[in-house]
């Protein structure tokens, strides 16, 4: 029995190419189908937010209301704007979050490198150091950080032991120079820069290169998909930063884009047009970011899993 299936096997002749088997396809149709329900599980609150930011008041509080609005009021947007110093709010989310990613980029790239590639005494405890950071919760050091930037020696009104002023309270200083590096970003591009070939460093200290301009112009343009996940990552996170600026800053002229949303939310209870056209305008922006950088950045994960 099992000769004549075997023959039988043999007499259908080889499989034609493109032609997959019945249960490869099954497993295929099934992973293209649950990932079609993810990405509509993903997708439906932004449409849900976007169709509200065009409803009336009056048609978000009824129990009949549809998914669509029944008059799109495309001047929620316009109201929007003019119930905050939205342009104020925004130029400071930009000028922070462009100053991190940068910084960010920057001098997290110096790190990886010099923990990649320089061989120094101690460099792997440095390197454990920053895997331990990567333990500690976001919100475990908000108390520290906010202790540091009011005690800052000689700033905002401050003597020499961080006393008898404000520190760097309400200031740019506070905004940005907290979130200037982050472990993560410091590990990611460690990461990419250990996958390189030493033939290259070998190749440029012997045409006379020294060890920065090694890093870049030689080894960093070699780690494209790390530097455009650092920074969309980085530019994320500053944008929709809402604790931090909220705690250090106390005027409208530092305000950022996620605290002034806050103007929709009072006692008397939430416009809620006015806060999903204004929350419609702030995600615009880290949605163009992503699609422009997407393969980047989908290629960025993909290979640093695999290191």
């Amino acid at each position: 029995m099992a000769t004549a299936e075997l023959l039988q096997k043999r007499s259908a002749g080889p499989r034609p190419a493109g032609v997959r088997p019945p249960k490869v396809a099954a497993g295929r149709i099934a992973l293209y189908v649950t990932l079609t329900v993810i990405s509509l599980l993903m997708v439906v609150p932004f449409i849900w937010m976007v169709l509200t930011s065009l409803k009336t008041p009056a048609e978000i509080a009824s129990q009949d209301a549809g998914l669509l609005p029944e008059h799109w009021e495309f001047g929620n947007y316009l109201d929007a704007l003019k119930a905050a110093p939205f342009a104020t709010y925004a130029r400071n989310s930009f000028i922070i979050a462009i100053s991190h990613t940068v910084l960010n980029v920057l001098v997290a790239s110096m790190a990886g490198y010099s923990l990649a590639r320089i061989k120094f005494r101690g460099s792997e405890v440095i390197f454990y150091l920053f895997i331990a950071a990567l333990m500690i919760p976001t919100y475990t050091k908000v108390l520290p950080e906010f202790l540091i930037v009011r005690f800052m020696p000689l700033a905002g009104g401050n003597d020499i032991f961080g006393q008898g002023g404000s520190g760097w309270l309400d200031s740019w200083w506070a905004l940005i120079i907290p979130g200037a590096v982050t472990p993560f970003a410091v590990f990611l591009f460690r990461q990419f820069y250990l996958d390189l070939p030493v033939e290259l460093e070998e190749a440029a200290r012997l045409d006379g290169l020294g060890e920065f301009r090694i890093y870049a112009r030689i080894m960093t343009p070699q780690v494209k998909p790390a530097l455009t996940t650092v920074a969309l990552l980085t530019f994320e996170s500053s944008w929709n930063n809402f604790l931090w600026p909220l705690l250090v800053t106390r005027t409208d002229s530092l305000r950022v884009i996620q605290v002034g949303l806050s103007v929709f939310k009072t006692e008397n209870g939430t416009q809620w047009h006015f806060l999903m056209a204004g929350t419609t305008l702030a995600t615009l922006p880290m949605v163009v970011l992503f699609l422009i950088g997407q393969r980047y950045f989908v290629q960025g994960f993909a290979t640093a899993g695999l290191k």
